[in-house]
């Protein structure tokens, strides 16, 4: 991996935009309005972040910075505003809104005059205290404020803020406690600070954006809601989808007997209701519902081209005319893969990406990744000496994660590294991850586009010029403090104090999801030496290329020709088996090739240059990909 500090050189090149950075930012021209000028309204009870993020804040263009990094800014007042009085302001009440100009101190000034009440809750709270007051207060979400601390006046009368929970966080809980077979009293026991999304975590708004721009994020991040947050630091309130909904209607409009007769009548008291059949378009995929689903797992991996087993290059001129690197011993990254017994139907796969930035500490940056893997392996096998329960199929990724965390931290191996595990479940058809940092999992799969629609449908080139209709179904959300700057699990060889600054965190702070997957999907989970240079178009073709040489589609892509084969027993699984290598090996291969490229941007220097950091051409890494074919059939032989 490279390295997440700026090299003294850079940051040379870089002290003109630092300076100005740290200027009142009036003279900047942002694309969304911005708090006013942000580094003047950085108090002494907020962290100094770093310049270029402030930067980012105003000028960025991506959605990873404009809609999910500028709101990750370190806040340390994590104060509640004080409840304002009902305000005389008359809103366009029953008019059109439009969404793009009504801000979100608006909606909140309206929804708490109607009806305020209190939407916090104490770090020793219960999971049964957070139900009874949702339910009671009619909220779906709380902040949770510890009431002891304090950083300024505003945090000594209303609690110092460190984090939330929703109602979709409980049913979480208590679905994971079921699992686990608490008793009821121990999950309605368990304290919400033990579950909630910590503040360094929350994806946040600010009041002065637009319910547009809100919507835009929520639906980007899939959230439900979110917390909106002053550039002082000061939690304005909590917005969800029902106040966008309901933002504008007046009471008269809710109730009373024209109300009803317009929006009630005709819309109750349905008899001998029944639900409808399946699509016949969904036939194919519900039948195989009820069967199992295999995955043929590939691997393939290259160190940074630049290395050698005395340290790497900056350059391909520094690293001089010798052969680039390819033994795999001098790769900062690592991996596993467990499969376990064939009745628990559940496969796991890991990646890591040690963080090169410890050679500078004298520190082996391949230290940690490898031991993390290692120790997932061993979670999940039993590790010698000690008994092997048998639930380790069930385990989630994130448990594993922590786990073998642990397990590092106690043999005082200091690195850290990003990371991403999966588990395949065969039965249930999920693929469960858990993420931290910048690895990650996509995920192709072949559509009908005629039954999906427009919205799914490749609406640049003609229906009679496509070739394939292979489309990116899920992508993984990445996890950064800034460019460049990913989250980590790690160990300085001393606990460190919790603080939003750093970007070692916890398993808790990972992003951990579940993806439903079908027969002829193509999962890729790798580090970030592949995403950073192969954009995610270009991967669909190398994939689409593969399904094409091995016949697993044919050449105009028809996959009702594809489901005719399957059903007439023509599974190919076996060429599967040995092709998911070919093409993990491919994907590394064109990863290195556009790395070294330097006539052309790749993904990493296109954030790079919206992020207002000059860099051009590829970005030299390890690569370490794992690849997993969907099938419908097992091989007899692995």
């Amino acid at each position: 991996m490279a390295s997440r500090l700026p090299s003294p050189s850079l940051r040379r090149c870089l002290q003109p935009l630092l300076a100005s950075a740290m200027q009142p930012a009036s003279n900047i021209a942002p694309l969304h309005p911005p708090p006013s000028p942000l580094p003047s309204l950085l108090p002494s009870l907020l962290p100094q972040p770093h310049p270029t993020a402030i930067s980012v804040y105003a000028q960025s263009r991506s959605l990873t910075s404009q809609s999910i990094q500028s709101r990750s800014l370190p806040i340390r007042a994590r104060g509640l505003a004080r409840p304002r009085p009902p305000t005389s302001r008359a809103f366009s009440v029953g008019a059109k809104i439009n969404p793009s100009r009504v801000s979100l101190s608006t909606v909140l000034r309206a929804k708490h005059s109607d009806h305020w009440v209190e939407y916090t809750i104490s770090r020793s709270s219960s999971l049964h205290d957070a139900i009874d007051v949702m339910i009671t207060r009619d909220l779906s979400g709380l902040m949770v404020v510890d009431l002891d601390a304090s950083v300024n006046e505003l945090t000594r009368q209303r609690g110092k803020v460190l984090g939330m929970i929703s109602s979709r966080d409980l049913l979480r809980r208590i679905h994971q406690h079921s699992l686990d077979e608490w008793s009821l009293d121990a999950v309605h026991g368990e304290l919400v600070e033990s579950f909630m999304t910590p503040l360094a975590s929350l994806v946040f708004a600010r009041p002065e954006e637009t319910v547009a721009k809100a919507s835009e994020v929520m639906a980007h991040t899939d959230r439900v809601m979110l917390p909106v947050i002053s550039s002082e630091g000061r939690v304005e309130g909590i917005v969800t989808a029902k106040d966008f909904l309901g933002f504008g209607v007046q009471a008269k409009e809710k109730g009373g007997k024209e109300a009803y007769l317009k929006d009630m009548a005709g819309r109750t008291g349905a008899e001998q209701t029944s639900m409808a059949e399946p699509p016949e378009y969904m036939a194919n995929a519900i039948k195989e519902q009820q069967q199992p689903l295999f995955g043929n797992f590939g691997f393939a991996a290259l160190p940074h081209p630049f290395k050698t087993p005395t340290g790497v290059a900056g350059n391909a001129r520094l690293h001089g005319p010798g052969d680039y690197a390819n033994d795999l011993d001098l790769s900062e990254d690592a991996s596993f893969f467990y499969k376990d017994t064939p009745s628990s139907g559940v496969t796991f796969a890991g990646v890591a990406d040690g963080v090169g930035s410890w050679r500078q500490f004298g520190v082996d940056p391949r230290l940690f990744a490898r031991a993390l893997m290692r120790h997932c392996k061993e979670v999940l096998a039993g590790a010698p000496g000690e008994k092997k329960d048998g639930t380790s199929a069930h385990m989630r990724p994130v448990d594993v994660l922590r786990m073998a965390h642990e397990k590092v931290i106690a043999e005082d191996v200091v690195g850290s590294c990003t990371a991403t595990l999966m588990a395949f479940d065969n039965t249930s058809h999920q693929v469960t991850f858990s993420n931290i940092g910048d690895s990650g999992i996509i995920v192709l799969r072949h559509i009908d586009s005629n039954v999906a629609g427009s919205l799914k449908r490749d609406r640049v080139t003609r229906r009679e010029e496509r070739t394939s209709d292979l489309r990116v179904t899920f992508v993984s959300q990445q996890q950064l403090r800034e460019f460049n700057h990913p989250y980590q699990l790690g160990w300085t060889g001393k606990e460190l104090e919790k603080d939003d600054k750093t970007s070692l965190k916890t398993h808790t702070e990972a992003c951990t999801s579940s993806i439903y997957v079908r027969r002829g999907d193509i999962i890729i989970m790798a580090t970030d030496g592949l995403f950073d240079n192969v954009d995610i178009d270009e991967i669909q073709k190398i994939c689409l290329e593969w399904e094409k040489d091995n016949h697993f589609i044919d050449e105009g892509g028809d996959i009702r020709a594809r489901q005719k084969r399957w059903e007439s027993g023509a599974a190919l699984t076996e060429k599967s088996l040995v092709g998911v290598n070919v093409l993990a090996e491919e994907l590394v291969r064109v990863a290195r090739e556009r790395s070294l490229e330097t006539d052309r941007d790749s993904p990493f220097a296109i954030l790079a240059k919206e992020n207002d950091i000059m860099w051009s051409g590829g970005m030299p890494d390890d690569c370490t990909v794992t690849v997993c074919h969907v099938v419908g059939t097992q091989c007899e032989t692995e």
